[in-house]
């Protein structure tokens, strides 16, 4: 029989554990564990397997780890690590509420006796038929808030169970970077609106000090030939951009096009329907002098 491993030995495993997925993996999710049971944690590292791995451990311990691969290896952003491994104290009296917790309007089924429950957390109450009636939704903790006795008492004779458990990622540790898990959120969307409202502060910056940068080259550009322009149409100088804006301020006619054809509502189509009309009075002249070749004195 082997003998049982000892404190000391389980540290050395762990350490080198710990050290190993360190030089294997570049990103790292920094969690909370509160109130995990270790069936369900269980399923979260099935649900991982393959693609990330979950790694418990004491705080002191993986700091330590961390401080001393950090120095063996020289890779000194792995310290970036320790101040995220650093917790505050529990909390002693009742658990911290993860999410708001609202308690609806509605018939509760508890007698009149129970009242007292209410009248302490402040809740309108009626009695109806007997029975405990909240008139409107209460918000009863808030969150973050710590739970207190008369909450757990009434939420546990209401049969109400709001929290759920599970890892919350705190911090990202992306080879080096340190961010919050909100900036995983970000779409491509909102990159690019990031990215172009940054391009369009460098565009205005370096326009107004006259500073040439890759992002204002193309107003700088623009502005040039307009100046450039000014100058060609107020003198006799000239160059090959600025000869069709001669001609057009010369002669605009040249540029004229062709009206479109007439449609219901353009200016085009009473004028054409006048010179159709005119054509037409014309017509019945000509035929009455030349009577188709009769003459009525013949």
């Amino acid at each position: 029989m082997a003998p049982k491993p000892s404190k000391a030995d389980k540290k050395i495993v762990y350490d080198k554990k710990l050290c190993q997925l360190l030089d294997d993996y570049t990103q790292i999710l920094v969690t909370a564990a509160d109130n995990v049971g270790s069936k369900q944690l269980q399923g979260i590292r099935k649900g991982l397997r393959g693609d990330s791995v979950v790694l418990m451990g004491k705080n002191t311990m993986m700091k330590r780890s961390v401080r001393l691969h950090a120095e063996k290896t020289g890779n000194q952003a792995f310290l970036n690590l320790i101040p995220l491994l650093v917790v505050g104290a529990p909390a002693r009296v009742g658990l911290v509420a993860p999410i708001d917790v609202v308690v609806p309007p509605g018939n509760t089924g508890l007698d009149p006796s129970q009242t007292s429950f209410f009248q302490v957390l402040n809740i309108p109450t009626k009695i109806n038929k007997g029975t405990v009636e909240i008139i409107t939704p209460v918000e009863l903790i808030k969150k973050g808030e710590k739970v207190g006795s008369s909450e757990a008492a009434l939420l546990a004779k209401l049969g109400i169970r709001p929290f759920s458990y599970g890892l919350v990622v705190l911090t990202v540790y992306d080879n080096g970077s340190v961010f919050s898990p909100e900036v995983l959120d970000l779409t491509n969307e909102d990159l690019m609106g990031k990215f172009a409202a940054g391009v369009s502060m460098v565009t205005s910056l370096s326009l107004a000090i006259a500073y040439p940068t890759l992002a204002a080259a193309p107003h700088i550009f623009i502005n040039a030939y307009k100046n450039l322009l000014a100058v060609a149409l107020a003198t006799e100088y000239s160059f090959p951009q600025a000869e069709q804006v001669k001609e057009y301020l010369k002669d605009p006619s040249k540029f004229a096009t062709a009206a479109p054809v007439a449609a219901s509502g353009s200016a085009a189509a009473p004028a054409a329907a006048a010179a159709k009309v005119e054509e037409k009075k014309d017509e019945p002249a000509e035929e009455s002098d030349d009577d188709m070749g009769f003459s009525l004195f013949d």
